[in-house]
């Protein structure tokens, strides 16, 4: 018995070694080098319905083919069907807010097919007890078990009303203090305990090898010491981490240096959070030349490998008017534009791509056709108030950018050194790509997609070849020689569905081709509802309201400046908007608004291209001496409360199709108005 015993403490002596050598050796690079992938954040704040696992799942083939990665919430079991996860209480139990274990399995592999990777939002700084103060769930997991004691909470967690607790129960604490910062909110968990690691390595292992997440992003590692990062992520191996490092600059390089592994090698990226904050100051402050700095992860050939870059979360969007947050105030779609063409790897939000889904699929596509990666560089060509732009370097030809305000950024400025062609332009933006010798493509500057009533398409030729000819087709044929020919610049008009394919012939032979699908409805003429209202600091101010409004092709629709004052109104929740309604009797109508009071001063910026029912909040910073305004229709938050049509009427999505069953929290158009479905 004695010699079974010391062969038994033997082979476990020997496991443990084996343990501690593999972990040691493992080696984990926190995020590829030299990667051109884009990712997605798939949800929002309360985005329950929007983003449950099988509405994700039928979008995946729109998703796989502009996202490498797509970022999902914490999929394990809270409690709850109301919480975005970031209190977990089980680990290997994978119900969530979200969906079934079964559901979240379905997603991961419906995208894995598709060639995209989902980043599972490990939260391992807290957790939330199920019984008490300190009582922790027994899992069970191929036949481990798995149970975190009162020993396994810091000592100071919740600034010493834990240890007061414990103390007032009689049970122990751990010795130690936490190794980060404290979150009063849920039990800080103790890193440096052999218990606390020993369950969150099965945890992540379990997240990449059972359920098949291709990579982590780290909550609040500001939390916990950036080693145990290195930790977890040596034992799991994911292909991408990431760290939520919510900081200034220097102190994430330092996080990003403490997950290094014995090679040197960092084990994780981290967010660029001053990328997003110099994003948020040149839209907000009204100034461009915001983005001419030197303080973010990008501009350190060291560390922008490892700089996930994004200008919006769920922690900083407007969710509420009694929960602003700290969003972007407009101009979203340049918000973009800058972040799709510059170095690192882009984290577009969830609300911004539903927002702007054509656009942001022609600006990744941009981006990888030129070649940009994360360990791309760029060049600063002009910073003013007005307007921003820059060169970037890819492995295929160079990308020019120019974001700013409307009407500063057109084809004829700023102008552009160098032999460039542009390829998309919108409100605010333009991309240009470099013509280079070898360097042939055929471009279309629309993306595949649904589109109202007719469709605008642009052939361009990318190319340094003199004799270089662009041939189309439209029935989903690949384009010959003999094909019909169409200028480079030329315009094409399109009223019907069909499959666009244009071809690159140099010499005798089609050298590169580009095909897109449009699905393209038959517009229904409706009506459009302007809503507006001032902060209620500046109620005073605009005592008087008056839509000064114009269409397209400028023709006035209120009078001349500064139009009709409006007495109209409407409460929507605890707000009253002030509300205009016209028509929109074709694809190609645009409204346009300027807001003021009766003398025409205060006045706001312009908004442009509206189409459709609009709710725009005058803030009280200003550019030009002009009030600048939010458009919060896309956030949802100002309109719930917007009384819905007779339950009896047909509806209609945006495109104009019938729909027999609305998805909740999406818009649609039903008894001649828009609404929400609840």
């Amino acid at each position: 018995m004695k010699r079974l015993l010391i062969l038994l403490l033997c082979a476990a002596h020997f496991q443990l070694s084996t343990f501690n050598f593999q972990l040691s050796k493992a080696h984990a690079q926190g995020w590829p080098s030299d990667y051109g992938g884009v990712m997605l954040q798939g949800f929002y704040w309360n985005s329950y319905a929007d983003t449950k696992w099988t509405n994700l799942e039928a979008q995946a083939d729109e998703l796989a083919a502009s996202f490498d990665l797509i970022w999902i919430p914490q999929s394990g079991w809270c409690g709850s069907m109301n919480n975005m996860g970031y209190t977990p209480k089980y680990y290997w139990n994978q119900r969530s807010a979200f969906g079934t274990e079964a559901e979240l399995r379905s997603l991961i592999q419906a995208f894995k097919e598709r060639g995209t990777g989902l980043i599972a939002d490990v939260v391992v700084n807290h957790r939330e007890p199920t019984n008490g103060w300190f009582g922790y769930p027994a899992e069970t997991y191929q036949g481990e078990t798995y149970q975190m004691l009162s020993t396994d909470i810091c000592r100071n967690d919740d600034g010493g009303k834990a240890l007061t607790e414990a103390n007032k129960q009689g049970v122990s604490l751990s010795t130690n203090n936490d190794t980060g910062e404290d979150w009063d909110g849920c039990r800080d968990l103790d890193h440096k305990s052999d218990n606390v690691r020993r369950i969150i390595r099965a945890y992540t292992r379990y997240l990449i090898d059972d359920l098949g997440y291709a990579g982590f992003r780290y909550d609040m590692v500001k939390g916990f010491s950036a080693q145990y990062v290195t930790e977890y992520n040596q034992y799991a191996q994911p292909q991408f981490s990431v760290g939520e490092y919510w900081d200034s600059n220097n102190n994430i390089k330092n996080w990003i240096r403490g997950t290094q592994d014995e090679s040197g090698v960092p084990a994780s990226a981290a967010f660029d959070f001053q990328f997003r904050y110099n994003v948020r100051d040149a839209i907000n402050k009204g100034s461009w030349a915001y983005l001419k700095t030197d303080n973010r992860l990008i501009a350190d050939n060291y560390y922008k490998p490892y700089a996930v870059t994004f200008v919006e979360n769920h922690d900083m969007e407007y969710r509420s008017a009694s929960a602003p947050q700290d969003p972007i105030l407009k101009d979203t779609l340049q918000a973009n534009a800058f972040l799709l063409a510059m170095p690192g790897t882009p984290c577009v939000f969830l609300t911004h791509w539903q927002a702007y889904k054509n656009d942001i699929k022609l600006m990744i596509e941009a981006r990888k056709l030129a070649g940009i990666t994360n360990t791309s560089s760029y060049t600063t060509r002009t910073f003013l108030t007005n307007y921003y732009a820059a060169e970037v370097t890819g492995h295929h030809t160079n990308l020019y950018v120019v974001v700013g305000k409307q009407g500063s950024v057109s084809s004829e400025t700023p102008a552009v050194e160098g032999d460039f062609q542009e390829i998309i332009s919108g409100p605010g933006y333009r991309y240009l790509l470099a013509r280079k010798e070898g360097f042939d493509h055929a471009w279309l500057d629309k993306a595949s997609g649904s589109y109202d009533g007719e469709v605008n398409v642009r052939a361009i030729a990318l190319t340094a070849a003199s004799d270089a000819r662009l041939v189309y087709t439209t029935d989903g044929s690949v384009p010959t020689p003999a094909s019909t020919t169409i200028q480079s610049g030329e315009t094409l008009h399109l009223t019907q569905s069909c499959i666009l394919t244009l071809g690159l012939v140099i010499g005798d032979k089609v050298v590169d081709t580009q095909r897109r699908t449009f699905d393209i409805t038959e517009f229904i003429p409706h009506k459009a509802t302007i809503y507006c209202r001032p902060l209620a600091a500046l109620v005073s101010s605009w005592a008087t309201m008056n839509f000064y409004l114009w269409t397209g092709s400028n023709k006035e629709l209120n009078g001349s400046w500064p139009g009709k004052q409006i007495t109209e109104t409407e409460v929507i929740g605890d707000q009253t908007w002030y509300k205009q309604t016209v028509d929109i009797p074709s694809a190609s109508y645009r409204v346009n608004v300027v807001f003021s009071t009766g003398s025409g001063s205060p006045q706001t910026v312009d908004i442009t291209d509206i189409t459709d029912d609009i709710y725009l909040i005058i803030k009280n910073t200003t550019s030009d001496g002009k009030y600048e305004v939010t458009d919060v229709t896309s956030r949802y938050t100002a309109i719930d409360d917007i009384p819905a049509a007779p339950s009896e009427a047909p509806v209609y999505d945006l495109s104009g199709r019938r729909v027999t069953t609305p998805l909740p929290r999406h818009l649609y158009i039903r008894g001649g108005r828009k609404y929400v479905a609840k």
